[in-house]
């Protein structure tokens, strides 16, 4: 089932979310819905406050990326492989060089900015098994990961934007939460005014 994608402004995105456990009702249609709801607005990631439950869980599935003719072929492949569900996660280190990417995200269609991240990152997760896991992810699937995680902790993108290209994008962000923007899927928006 294709679920609605709350937009900016919504506060469940700025809410840091909690931790559930191997009985959480419903979590495996959950899962499903979020992956097909992905899909649907041709996203490589989700993440469960994204569709309005402040839980800490999210999805990514990295193979878009893979296309990207400038990457080696190892890197092609495990963007290719990097379909995960992560519940729980922690992000234990994130090293290496800060580098720039120009990020989206589902909650904020039409708005893309250069964000700086570490480039590889070590993180703790359970999978939907519950089998806990801990792996290393560098370079694009660092990133997707660490985009998601931030959603799960309260931060957007636009947050980690200097005060000079947070006031540039302002407008934009105010007509999301109104509803007044062009996404191609479903969405729901914190100020939108009901019709009588």
């Amino acid at each position: 089932m294709i679920l609605p994608i709350v937009a900016y402004g919504s506060p469940v995105l700025k809410k840091k979310a909690i931790d559930i456990t191997a009985d959480y009702e419903g979590l495996s249609a959950l899962i499903t819905n979020m992956f097909e709801t992905m899909y649907n607005a041709h996203g490589v990631g989700l993440a469960a406050p994204q569709i309005g439950l402040s839980i800490r869980l999210f999805i990514v599935d990295a193979a878009p990326f893979s296309d990207d003719e400038e990457l080696s072929e190892e890197e092609q492949r495990q963007l290719k492989s990097l379909k995960k569900v992560f519940i729980n996660p922690v992000i234990i280190e994130e090293t290496g060089e800060e580098w720039a990417f120009s990020e989206g995200c589902l909650s904020i269609p039409d708005v893309r900015e250069d964000v700086f991240r570490k480039e590889k990152i070590k993180i703790r997760y359970y999978d939907e098994n519950f089998n806990e896991i801990t792996e290393e992810y560098d370079g694009l699937g660092a990133r997707v990961i660490q985009h998601e995680y931030d959603h799960i902790e309260g931060i957007l993108f636009t947050d980690k934007l200097s005060s000079l290209k947070k006031r540039l994008i302002k407008s934009k962000l105010t007509n999301i939460s109104k509803g007044k923007v062009g996404a191609d899927y479903k969405m729901k928006f914190p100020l939108l005014k009901k019709k009588r």
